[in-house]
């Protein structure tokens, strides 16, 4: 039998044979990372269209790229973001941008930031996910693309009204001080691009986060997605939108969905809403024929574990249980995917002061860590190996000193990036040949010489002035 985690390793050491292909050049696979960001493409973006945007030093594609330049950079601040434009950095973007700057004021990129809407930066995702997508058929599953869903939370402050349209948790009197953000992201299985994303408030559910995604998807795709997403909403949609499903199911549902004791194999199933079930507008209400794929994972040592997995995909050879089962295998990258978002791309906490700069540094950042998954693709279609098997911290470090070394020696670019493709092909992820031992969840915090602070920052201040004036 399979296991989740067993599928999980299996993938990976599997799925490299899927890029056997001819093999690209380091000038055609430069050619593509160029236009993972079309400016031509980008400036016909709906968001872009009805606003007028005069002849100024930062365009709307040299701010785009310097929002992006921030993530990929460790010092996120605007001072090196206008440091690397007064030297060039983007001048193949705007040949006048380094003559002409001769402040050294943040406030003319700052102003560019808050010009640029929102939206233009998640519709440039959709169009940077489409591209790496369409770059190579070894991306596919027959003929589908392996999208991953999952969700999450970003940590904001809360500036201005901020709070307002993301509050967060509430403390001891009832009034937050960190505003939440949900976050619910689609990936890619094969690559790990970020293909779309949808944001909101803690106070919309995941599952209507989704379905949006599902509706508006361009290609064929098969969704895989957790318990959380095993409802029938989600379900109704992808049917709406002509797509598949892959979900796993809780036992109290899968019993009811199957209407007898659940015993392993392969079940058609014929799925109607319940008066619980919340449907999505101007879907359809009829009941949803797939199939209930009932297993039980054995692993020596550990407990049997049941595993409950819905799909409309049909039953044919492509489709066998042992095969979806690996599949699902496959959806604990999209845990690792929100973990290189948060800890690699420095996404975990944002700054930003107000609710559409949030939304902006969110986006940006999706954006750049694409660029790094599509430079691991490159080295991955040169070697001929899984994108999979690269280590993302390593390919971030070399594609940050390709685009330094770029910057300042224009014309060895094809050479640079050859020599980039050869570094991150070498950064394999090492193979354990000991299992890594099982660590508790939990963290040991620093004593520090300051106690803790309860309640608002701002009655901690006046409780100061007080005590001060006292003494």
């Amino acid at each position: 039998m399979y296991t989740i985690r067993y599928a999980y390793y299996n993938a990976k050491k599997t799925s490299s044979h899927t890029l056997k292909q001819p093999l690209y050049t380091p000038a055609q696979l430069l050619r593509f990372f160029v236009q993972l960001l079309p400016g031509s493409q980008l400036l016909k973006l709906p968001a872009l269209q009805g606003k007028s945007f005069y002849d100024r030093l930062f365009t709307p594609l040299v701010t785009l790229w310097y929002l992006l330049f921030q993530r990929l950079r460790c010092d996120h601040t605007l001072d090196a973001a206008l440091s690397d434009a007064r030297s060039g950095g983007a001048d193949r973007l705007n040949k006048k941008l380094s003559r002409k700057l001769s402040s050294d004021s943040t406030c003319s990129y700052s102003d560019a930031r808050q010009r640029l809407p929102w939206m233009f930066l998640a519709q440039a995702l959709c169009v940077q996910g489409a591209n790496i997508i369409g770059l190579s058929s070894t991306l596919l599953w027959h003929g589908r693309v392996l999208a991953l869903l999952d969700g999450s939370t970003v940590r904001l402050r809360p500036y201005a009204n901020t709070a307002m349209e993301f509050p967060g948790n509430a403390n001891q009197h009832g009034k937050p001080y960190w505003c939440l953000m949900r976050v619910v992201g689609c990936f890619c299985v094969l690559s790990g691009a970020a293909l779309d994303c949808v944001t909101g408030s803690i106070r919309m559910s995941e599952q209507v986060m989704a379905c949006a995604i599902i509706l508006r998807c361009t290609f064929n795709s098969l969704f895989i997605g957790d318990s959380n997403f095993g409802v029938f909403r989600v379900a109704q949609a992808a049917r709406a939108a002509g797509q598949e499903v892959l979900l796993r199911m809780t036992d109290r549902r899968a019993r009811r969905l199957l209407g007898r004791v659940l015993r392993e194999g392969d079940h058609a199933v014929l799925w109607a809403p319940t008066r619980q079930d919340q449907l999505e507008p101007g879907a359809s209400k009829e009941p949803i024929e797939g199939r209930l794929l009932v297993l039980k994972l054995r692993r020596r040592g550990f407990r049997v574990q049941p595993l409950y997995l819905f799909t409309n995909l049909p039953q044919d050879a492509n489709c066998r249980l042992d095969e979806l089962v690996r599949l699902y295998g496959l959806r604990w990258h999209v845990e690792l995917n929100f973990r290189y978002l948060k800890a690699q791309m420095d996404l975990a906490q944002l700054e930003a002061k107000s609710p559409d700069m949030v939304r902006k540094e969110w986006f940006a950042g999706l954006l750049a860590y694409n660029l790094i998954r599509a430079a691991q693709l490159c080295a991955a279609l040169q070697k001929g190996i899984s994108p999979l098997t690269l280590s993302f911290s390593s390919a971030r470090r070399r594609l940050e000193d390709w685009l330094q070394q770029l910057s300042h020696r224009p014309r060895q670019g094809r050479a640079l990036w050859a020599q980039t493709l050869n570094r991150i092909g070498r950064c394999r992820h090492p193979i354990r040949r000991k299992p890594r031992p099982n660590e508790p969840r939990a963290q040991r915090h620093l004593r520090l010489p300051y106690k803790s602070l309860y309640g608002c920052r701002a009655k901690a201040r006046r409780s100061l002035k007080i005590y001060a004036s006292k003494s």
